[in-house]
């Protein structure tokens, strides 16, 4: 088994079984039958990596017909050509008709160099209506008419061993959270905290009686405080994991291969949040500053999360992976030697005795862009991924992923924007190669060169970093000017203005 993980880099590999019975819920986006709110289909194209033991043979499905890019992008079929040229790989952006995305958004793509047959990020700019709900006794929940809210929505999808789940992600992802925000509706526009409970009777209050309670009352002595921002950030959360529990039920009757990694950006009340599972990354240029927005998840920044997952369940690692980290592989001629380790309590490092089982495949291996989650999977969080196995193995990955995001929170309100001022949204194929003060500087040079008022100074941005990234054809590779190999990866990139809707227009 350790020769077969050893060579295990980056393989994904799907398993069959068909799912069971899916739950029921009314608020919950179903892409096998639209409800009234008319809700996109996923692609109904069968799962091409589903093996199972049926035996049945699977059906096929043409990959120039499963393949889309953003709708915003108005691409013709020549468009789409060209949009999947890997030997051009020509820049793609919104046509200018007059028409912007909302805010004036920047927005650019570009396929990669080969890497795999399609484009496999995907990108969704939505602005999204919620419908407040009200409930009565016994009676289900009902629209409300009159108090709903609006919201900005921004998402970046970097989809890897396929690009269905990024597809499914970028299609219905916000509609999740517009659900999630539904029982919200009254109480964001409420500045009293937020009740404990919510009253199945409207207008009832709830009630709260500490007095049952066990332990000293000093510890009950007040209500936890809750913000409205807490409450928003909830209503992602969930929706993050609505999106992959419906990945995990549609995976075999629609084409769900893989996974991705998903980098949402929602604008409500005049706040920002900024969610992200996975390796792409959002930062904000203000005034020359740079204001990080989000974190990279991978096999390194999560050590710690998945080395104490692996301790507390040892039979996830089947008896082939020690949870144990150390600088290099051991061999088994060092048993009894004392050797440098951590584990998941430890960010320095200490020596212990080599045992037998310390000769197992490390659970984290690889630095940088190579490590690896059991030698297969370089994220470890993001959405899919739910057939994903050790090579060679039956060893599933799937539950030392996570489909969480961490959400930062921008107040708008709290600072005077410039139009100058942008939030850059982009996949890692643009920071694999572009560091954070690279971008300001980009910023800077490019928005300099426009007027204020000109809305179209947003996508010549994203066009700038694209190209930044990507580099030009030069000795048989992409290269940048300083002769450094270009990202040879997708790259997917958003430019938000902080002024919001209409400020400089």
């Amino acid at each position: 088994m350790l020769n077969r993980v050893r060579s295990a880099v980056a393989h994904l590999v799907s398993s069959g079984g068909t799912p069971p019975p899916r739950p029921k819920s009314p608020d919950l986006p179903n892409a096998t039958s639209a409800p009234p709110a008319a809700l996109p289909e996923a692609p109904r194209s069968p799962s091409a990596g589903a093996g199972g033991g049926s035996g049945a043979p699977a059906k096929t499905v043409d990959a120039r017909a499963s393949f889309s890019r953003p709708t915003f992008l108005q691409l013709s079929p020549g468009g789409l050509r060209r949009a999947d040229d890997h030997a051009g790989r020509a820049v793609q952006s919104p046509p200018d008709t007059g028409r912007h995305l909302p805010w004036s958004t920047g927005y650019a793509e570009v396929i990669n160099a080969g890497k795999s047959r399609h484009n496999e990020d995907q990108a969704c700019c939505e602005v999204v209506y919620v419908e407040g709900r009200r409930s009565g006794t016994g009676a289900p929940k009902e629209p409300s008419r009159g108090q709903g809210l609006c919201f900005y929505y921004w998402g970046l999808f970097d989809g890897h061993a396929g690009g269905g789940a990024a597809k499914m992600a970028s299609r219905l992802l916000h509609r999740h959270i517009r659900e999630q925000l539904k029982d919200l509706v009254e109480i964001l526009q409420d500045p009293s905290p937020p009740p404990l409970c919510l009253s199945s009777t409207p207008g009832a209050p709830s009630s709260f009686d500490p007095s049952h309670l066990v332990g000293p009352q000093s510890c009950w002595s007040s209500q936890k405080e809750v913000t409205h921002d807490s409450l928003v950030v909830g209503a992602i959360e969930n929706a993050f994991r609505l999106m992959d529990e419906q990945m995990a039920w549609e995976r075999r009757g629609y084409q769900v291969e893989g996974g991705c990694c998903a980098l949402v950006v929602i604008y409500l009340l005049g706040k920002v949040y900024v969610a992200n599972a996975g390796d792409s990354r959002a930062i904000i240029v203000r005034n020359g500053e740079i204001i990080p927005m989000s974190r990279e998840f991978t096999p390194e920044t999560e050590r710690q999360r998945l080395q104490l997952l692996g301790f507390l369940k040892p039979e996830l690692l089947g008896g082939e992976f020690t949870h144990l980290e150390f600088p290099r592989r051991i061999q088994p001629k060092e048993l009894g030697q004392r050797m440098l380790y951590r584990d998941h309590n430890m960010t320095g490092w200490a020596y212990k005795k080599i045992e037998p089982e310390d000769l197992r495949f490390p659970l984290v291996c690889g630095e940088g862009k190579k490590a690896r989650v059991m030698a297969t999977i370089g994220v470890t969080r993001g959405l899919g991924d739910h057939s994903l196995k050790v090579c060679s193995s039956t060893l599933p990955i799937k539950p030392f992923l996570s489909c969480f995001p961490e959400v930062q929170v921008y107040d708008l309100t709290q600072y005077e924007h410039c139009p100058d001022d942008v939030l850059v949204l982009g996949t890692d194929g643009l920071w694999d190669v572009t560091s954070d003060c690279e971008v300001a500087a980009t910023v800077d040079r490019v928005l300099s060169a426009y007027e204020p008022n000109d809305s179209s100074r947003y996508t010549a941005l994203a066009q700038a970093l694209v190209l930044g990234a990507r580099g030009t054809p030069r000795d048989h590779g992409w290269r940048l000017p300083n002769n450094k190999l270009g990202s040879g990866d997708d790259i997917s990139v958003f430019v938000i203005p902080l002024g919001g809707p209409g400020s400089y227009s």
